[in-house]
C-alpha cells in the first residue's frame, strides 16, 4: 500500500545488458531529475533503492540500483514502480498539482451540490481528466481538469469545486 507521502516518478522497464543495470522510465518533467530524489522505494514501501543514472537509453534512462548487480536481479524487477518521497520534490506553482493529491478529493458544484469523490486522474494526451464517483451514480464522471470545468481546488479544505458541462452531469 503506497502512503500518501510518497509520489510515483517511475517504472523499471527491464534489464539492460548483463551486469545489472536496468531500463528506467522517468515519470519526471526532466526524466533526469528522479536522481535527485533517491532513495526510491517500491510501491508497498518494502524496498528501497540508491540509484544512479548511466546513460540514456532507447525509451528511457540505463540505471544502476543498490544491491542489483546481476541480469537476473534487474529482470525480477521489471514492472515495479519506484516512489520518491514528496517532500524530497520540487514544489508546485498554484495551479499545478500532483496526482496523489487530487485523488480522494470531495467534489462539489458550484451550487454546493455533491458530485463525488475523484477515484483517479487520467491523460490520454489531450489533458488531465478527473475520474469522480458518488452515490447515486452508475457510472464515473469524466470531468476535464481545465479552470473552465474545475475553477476551484482547495488541498486545505479537502474540496473541488467542479462546474461540469450540463451535458455531463
Amino acid at each position: 500500500m503506497t502512503t500518501p507521502d510518497r509520489i510515483c516518478v517511475g517504472a523499471i522497464a527491464g534489464a539492460f545488458g548483463v551486469k545489472g543495470e536496468v531500463r528506467l522510465k522517468s515519470f519526471c518533467s526532466d526524466p533526469e531529475a528522479i536522481a535527485d530524489y533517491a532513495p526510491l522505494y517500491s510501491e508497498d514501501g518494502s524496498r528501497s533503492f540508491t540509484l544512479t543514472l548511466t546513460r540514456p537509453v532507447t525509451g528511457g534512462l540505463g540505471a544502476r540500483l543498490g544491491g542489483v548487480e546481476t541480469k537476473e536481479q534487474a529482470d525480477a524487477l521489471k514492472g515495479v514502480t519506484l516512489w520518491a518521497d514528496k517532500d524530497k520534490l520540487p514544489s508546485l506553482p498554484d495551479d499545478e498539482f500532483y496526482h496523489a493529491d487530487l485523488i480522494g478529493l470531495d467534489v462539489v458544484d458550484t451550487g454546493g451540490e455533491r458530485l463525488g469523490t475523484v477515484r483517479a486522474v487520467h491523460n490520454y494526451g489531450a489533458g488531465d481528466i478527473l475520474e469522480i464517483f458518488g452515490p447515486g451514480r452508475r457510472h464515473a464522471l469524466l470531468l476535464p481538469f481545465t479552470k473552465a470545468c474545475v475553477p476551484t481546488v482547495d488541498l486545505t479544505a479537502g474540496r473541488i469545486v467542479a462546474d461540469p458541462p450540463e451535458d455531463l452531469k
